[in-house]
């Protein structure tokens, strides 16, 4: 954030989708900072950089590419720019580590929309919770609702943001068990359809990568067949 401003780094090969976004987010007020493909999108994603949006079919670098490298460096939010709308594009993007993803052509109202969205709910949306901060802890992970960080075996592990919030969310409420349509509603606080199932079905993929031992026989985040994912008990709530 530079002197307050959102910054927004935008990465499109196409120069006048280019202009048409740096006016579009110059008038609401936030600082722009451009890329004409994927590799000057990395360069550009320092810790400055409050939201990202890519492109996917970028030359030298694609988004998708893009945003593995700079998940190595920045939780900025990522929303993915591209033609195509498949299920299975969007698997991928999510997977690549993005947040959003928006397909062309689109209008402006719903761009804004969206970026809104995301940096509502990264930077000062929080999930519905008990008064409570504290502590979740199951076997070697560990969730500090108070400061936000997760840890393995008391390494910090690296969430992205909705990772986070999807993780806090059940581990607030253990045994609850919460389908595609609370998560997506709860986490991304938009309207639920059954396309947006996949994504839900990736984060979950991707957060038992990260915390547990055997992603196959998750010990932490369980499904329940038909209904939807829950966590276990905790062993210290505080």
């Amino acid at each position: 954030m530079v002197d307050n401003k959102i910054k927004i780094l935008v990465a499109d090969d196409d120069e006048d989708i280019r202009e048409i976004l740096e006016i579009l987010f110059k008038a609401e007020g936030f600082e722009v900072v451009m890329a004409a493909n994927g590799i000057e999108a990395v360069d550009a994603a320092d810790a400055s950089v409050d939201l990202i949006i890519l492109d996917v079919a970028m030359p030298e670098k694609n988004g998708f590419l893009a945003c593995k490298e700079i998940r190595e460096k920045s939780m900025a939010p990522v929303l993915f720019l591209t033609a195509k709308s498949q299920v299975s594009d969007k698997a991928v993007g999510f997977s690549a580590g993005g947040d959003d993803y928006l397909s062309k052509p689109f209008s402006n109202a719903e761009l804004i929309y969206r970026v809104k969205a995301l940096l509502r709910r990264c930077y000062q949306y929080q999930p519905v919770k008990r008064e409570e901060n504290g502590i979740y802890k199951k076997g070697a992970v560990t969730i500090n609702t108070s400061t936000k960080t997760v840890s393995l075996n008391d390494q910090p592990i690296t969430l992205t943001p909705i990772e986070y919030d999807i993780f806090e969310l059940m581990a607030r409420y253990p045994k609850k068990v919460f389908s595609a349509q609370n998560l997506y509603e709860s986490v991304w606080n938009q309207d639920y359809s059954y396309l947006e199932n996949n994504i839900i079905v990736v984060h979950i993929s991707n957060l038992r990568k990260k915390i547990e031992n055997d992603p196959k026989n998750p010990e932490i985040i369980k499904s329940m067949w038909g209904r939807g994912y829950y966590v276990e008990e905790s062993d210290k709530t505080v």
